[in-house]
């Protein structure tokens, strides 16, 4: 199977177009080397993701004949993804919530609610 049908199939992708993209953006690696969209995946592959600004890590279990269920996806994958790059990308998901303080930006539904029951 493609590794961009994979990618999707296998839902780490929303659309099988957003996987070639990525694929084609140069972000998806095999032993080390960028791959193309055509490349062929077997049971036993590992690939690497490149993220925003991390690495995961799969190996592929067995091939799927099309896309799956979420629930099915763990007999077909299986993240190996190192303790040091698990560690950056929960301290990139931190810094990102941290980025932003409450109340800063477009205000929610409650906030506008609020406003509108103020008495001025």
């Amino acid at each position: 199977m493609r590794i961009d049908k994979f990618l999707w199939c296998v839902r780490l992708f929303k659309t099988r177009s957003l996987a070639a993209q990525h694929v084609r953006s140069e972000k998806v690696l095999m032993d080390g080397e960028v791959v193309k969209a055509s490349r062929e995946i077997r049971s036993g592959d590992e690939f690497t993701l490149k993220q925003h600004g991390y690495f995961q890590t799969y190996e592929v279990l067995e091939i799927p004949k099309s896309r799956v269920g979420a629930k099915l996806v763990s007999d077909l994958i299986l993240e190996t993804t190192p303790k040091e790059e698990l560690e950056k990308r929960e301290f990139l998901q931190l810094a990102q919530k941290l980025h932003r303080r409450k109340g800063e930006g477009r205000p929610t539904k409650k906030d506008r609610r609020d406003l509108d029951n103020l008495d001025l």
